[in-house]
């Protein structure tokens, strides 16, 4: 009779606090992913767009496709990159990444 009670008083008890607990586990873990994943993507982001919207005639850039150049000329949406010589060649300001000059300076 006793082993029916306590498995009675066992069953009706919740593990680990019940539900409370599994919700600050869920809270921590979403806490955890904005500091290491989240944060730090949007500062990327907003360095990246400062860095578009300063460019300047005569900055050497590195496009998406990896491509080197020399910006030439600067519209709203484009951006006109002289490669070699007379070759220029048009790119979307999206696609323009970083400063060449910096990559060269680490080597």
């Amino acid at each position: 009779m006793n082993f029916i009670l306590l498995q009675e008083a066992a069953a009706s008890s919740s593990p680990l606090g019940g539900g409370s607990m599994t919700w600050v586990m869920l809270i921590a873990i979403f806490v955890v992913m904005y500091f290491f994943m989240i944060r730090p993507q949007q500062k990327r982001q907003k360095e990246l767009r400062r860095f578009r919207d300063s460019l300047q005639k005569g900055d050497k850039v590195v496009t998406v496709g990896g491509i080197y150049g020399t910006v030439s000329e600067i519209k709203d949406s484009y951006v006109i990159i002289e490669v070699d010589g007379n070759v220029r060649i048009r790119f979307d300001k999206s696609s323009v990444l970083k400063d060449s000059s910096d990559l060269i300076q680490a080597k």
